[in-house]
């Protein structure tokens, strides 16, 4: 297991965070959802603590914060107190982390708190349209399956599902401990590294299993249109990229910035301020261990849609086309590095800052190492970036509208 300590003098508050190397992406589909619904059952009882109520009002006699989180790659507990409850918090983190008990009535009534939380995606068309953005590019595969899972597999997970997924994925290997804050012990690191590692005792030391490697392929411009009664059409526009690891990520973030990631940003001009069109609209570059995307999203007038759709595009061939100016290349960097350390003030995002790094594998940066890096991208870069991946068959259009035979075919092109 791996031990990282952020100490932050000035801090008021201390965060304990577990990562592990667990998610969607490591699931078959017969299983799919079981890596969140685990995440579920470790707040439902453990040996020591055997009801969640135990778990949930230790914690809130701390004054904590406390919550749990999927994705496709990994999973993270964690927890934020005041400084002086910092061992007692790590304490209640290692055990919700080790010593689930996944009672049998527990685990039938979460299947139904489960299912609600599908059914309220559904109901939030900005973020279920980035589901089916996913399902568009990736299709059945991992990478493109909802990471809450299908509401048919939910139901029928039993006990074993969860004993033998928490065996091959919760282990030593696969653990990242991260604690962030004002924390301090006498004896210094050394002190809470022993700590760490008599609470860390009952820890898997199997070998991990790994996940399966996504497959890519596409000839032409997708598009999926789901029909849904609403008041605006929600989309997300955008292009295949690449993985994590990839020297260009950098680049591709302040391109990313340019487009959409500010009032400034091209994207928020074009389609809010110009054509009135939107309330939000902004862009992302989202890199996994395996792929990645750059993509738009927005919620507009269903009249509007293809103006927006074509002046998205425009957009996008706009950074292929034509240099960056020096100026709003300055603009970029600096709102980039600047949101970076204003996103790292609180001990739980400064933990998360550099568990994500060492989970995903990547070499850790610190925020000023990031910031050398973002600084150093030229113009030149950016557009190269871009020409790269804007491109036909890396185009992809989702959305969600009151639309039954609607086709962007002869417009979703760049």
């Amino acid at each position: 297991m791996r031990l990282i300590l952020i100490p932050k003098p000035q801090s008021l508050a201390t965060t304990v965070a577990v990562l592990v190397q667990a998610g969607s992406k490591y699931e078959t589909k017969e299983i799919n959802g079981l890596s969140h619904f685990l995440e579920h059952m470790c707040f439902k009882g453990t040996k020591k603590r055997p009801r969640p109520i135990d778990i949930a009002s230790e914690l809130d006699g701390l004054g904590a914060e406390y919550n749990a989180f999927t994705s496709q790659e990994w999973t993270s507990y964690f927890a934020k107190a005041k400084n002086e409850n910092f061992d007692k918090v790590l304490e209640i983190v290692s055990d919700l982390y080790l010593n689930p008990v996944f009672d049998l009535r527990e685990i039938e009534k979460e299947k139904g708190v489960i299912i609600e939380e599908i059914n309220m995606y559904e109901d939030i068309p900005q973020r279920r349209v980035q589901e089916l953005f996913m399902e568009l590019v990736y299709g059945d595969q991992p990478a493109g399956w909802s990471v809450a899972g299908r509401k048919e597999v939910i139901k029928i997970l039993g006990q074993e599902n969860f004993l033998k997924y928490r065996g091959e994925h919760y282990l030593a290997s696969s653990t990242i401990l991260v604690i962030a804050g004002g924390f301090s012990v006498e004896g210094g690191e050394k002190e809470i590294a022993e700590e760490v590692e008599n609470y860390f005792t009952g820890l898997g030391r199997g070998k991990k299993s790994g996940k399966i490697k996504v497959m890519e392929s596409q000839e032409k411009p997708g598009e999926f249109v789901k029909f849904k009664e609403s008041d605006q059409t929600h989309l997300v526009l955008g292009f295949r990229a690449f993985d994590v690891f990839d020297k260009r990520r950098f680049a591709l973030e302040l391109l990313a910035d340019i487009l959409g990631g500010s009032m400034g940003s091209r994207l928020f001009q074009r389609v809010r301020e110009e054509l009135g069109a939107a309330y939000y609209v902004h862009a992302s570059a989202d890199l996994y261990s395996d792929h990645g995307l750059l993509a738009m999203a927005a919620g507009v007038d269903h009249k509007k849609l293809d103006d927006v759709v074509k002046a998205s595009l425009e957009e996008f061939a706009g950074l292929k086309n034509k240099l960056v100016s020096k100026t709003e290349l300055e603009r970029a960097k600096e709102h980039l590095t600047g949101h970076l350390f204003l996103s790292i003030e609180t001990s739980d995002q400064l933990a998360f800052f550099y568990g994500g790094q060492e989970v995903m594998g990547v070499p850790i940066l610190t925020p000023q190492m990031a910031a050398q890096r973002i600084k150093a991208v030229t113009a030149e870069e950016i557009q190269k970036v871009a020409d790269e991946l804007f491109k036909n068959n890396r185009l992809n259009l989702a959305l969600i509208g009151p639309f039954k035979d609607k086709s962007f075919n002869d417009i979703l092109k760049i």
